[in-house]
């Protein structure tokens, strides 16, 4: 029988796989048109959608794809840009303004195909009318640090942007428009993911605004002014195709099918699980033990499996993303439960800003841990996972994996 280490590291891969972009657009294209083919794009996937998309294609096509820096990849006709996330910089203002500027160029005889992931909403950056890139910059990193949920922030990006929220979509207008979108969000709501360049949605100032206050989000008059002015409507357009190429349950349930490949019998506990990322360990690592001593809702030998988008509200200066937090919480509460072993990872290949996916753990990480002298409790007061696993070797570093289904979870239950 394989290790923990390598059964746990065997489901995320399988995964990844269910979650990229090839042999996704094959039952899905659009009749050819009589004018020209844009490909316009934003996202931690969109390099690799791009590259996808014209190999299925198969015809020839044009256009601008804008993804986060070491995502791209090599395209034959579609041009790959790179810029900042989550914080965005002005190579992602750049970016949005030619993609705009492309959108208003289709005619009706034109096909726009855009393809959107998550990523997409620091990626495709255009301030509303009265703000700036670095206005952006600052609510940005207001939002990342404040604990709200990822609808919350899309919400707020969508009133500051002169792109998002259906924007887009308007500018291509009135070009056919399809639309592909690899979901990186709780739910898979089109108009979640990268903040919905093309699924159009009616604005609600106040509504927006009283989200900011209640998450602690600073609110200049300038801010509130912009809000106020930048409306849109949320009228479908005619002629728009939007497909959902990969998801996480899509994810899970590969990850499902490798579970049993080993013997092990899966539980997929949900693919939206949100709200902070302690918390959340908290509540999981409850769910383990009770399968673990009562066989419920699972026997031994199984895998609890969960997708979605915690959150870390920052309080501490230490280092690591949501995955390696959960993690660190999880293995606080399970007080080094024997037979429990679990993995924590992005599927783009970073947590956080750090250079890696997640980490993972056996029963024996606490122990470890006292005999290098750290104390999991401090660095999770500290917000600093990455560190504590980094000095027990249990992170986990794939590099950029170019899609996006968002967070991984499984914990082994011997």
């Amino acid at each position: 029988m394989p290790s923990d280490k390598d059964i746990l590291l065997a489901l995320f891969e399988a995964a990844l796989g269910a979650a990229l972009p090839e042999g996704k657009f094959k039952d899905r294209l659009p009749a050819p048109p009589k004018g020209r083919t844009l490909v316009l794009g934003a996202g931690k996937a969109s390099a690799r959608m791009a590259r996808a998309f014209e190999a299925e294609w198969g015809r020839p096509c044009e256009g601008l794809v804008v993804t986060r820096y070491g995502h791209g990849c090599a395209t034959r006709q579609i041009e790959i840009v790179e810029a900042a996330h989550p914080v965005p910089d002005a190579a992602g203002q750049d970016a949005a303004r030619r993609i705009l500027a492309l959108a208003r160029s289709a005619g009706p005889d034109d096909l726009v195909v855009c393809l959107m992931s998550g990523g997409a909403s620091a990626l495709l950056t255009a301030p509303a009318e009265g703000l700036t890139l670095e206005d952006k910059q600052a609510l940005n990193t207001a939002l990342l640090k404040s604990g709200a949920p990822i609808g919350v922030m899309n919400k707020v990006r969508k009133a500051v942007s002169a792109i998002k929220g259906g924007r887009l979509a308007a500018a291509i207008a009135p070009a056919r428009c399809v639309t592909y979108l690899i979901s990186d969000v709780p739910g898979d709501d089109p108009g979640a993911i990268g903040s919905g360049p093309t699924i159009p949605e009616a604005s609600d100032p106040a509504a927006v605004l009283a989200l900011m206050r209640r998450y602690g989000v600073p609110v200049s008059p300038q801010v509130e002014q912009v809000i106020r002015a930048n409306r849109v409507g949320g009228d479908p357009l005619p002629g728009q195709e939007v497909h959902m190429i990969a998801t996480p349950l899509m994810a899970l349930e590969a990850a499902a099918a490798k579970a049993r490949d080993f013997g092990l019998a899966p539980l997929i506990l949900g693919d939206a699980i949100e709200g902070e990322a302690r918390e959340a360990a908290t509540v999981f690592a409850g769910i383990a033990r009770c399968a673990a001593a009562h066989g419920r809702p699972l026997a031994a030998p199984g895998v609890l499996l969960s997708g979605g988008e915690t959150t870390v509200t920052v309080r501490g200066t230490g280092r690591g993303g949501r995955n390696v937090e959960f993690l660190l919480a999880l293995a606080v509460a399970l007080s080094g439960a024997p037979g429990v072993s679990a993995i924590a990872c992005d599927t783009d290949g970073v947590d956080g800003t750090e250079d890696n996916a997640g980490a993972w753990f056996d029963s024996t990480v606490l122990a470890a841990a006292e005999q290098a002298g750290l104390s999991p409790v401090d660095r999770l007061d500290d917000n600093d996972g990455y560190g504590f696993f980094a000095a027990l070797g249990g992170l986990v570093k794939t590099g950029p994996t170019l899609t996006n289904v968002n967070d991984f979870r499984a914990i082994l239950v011997r």
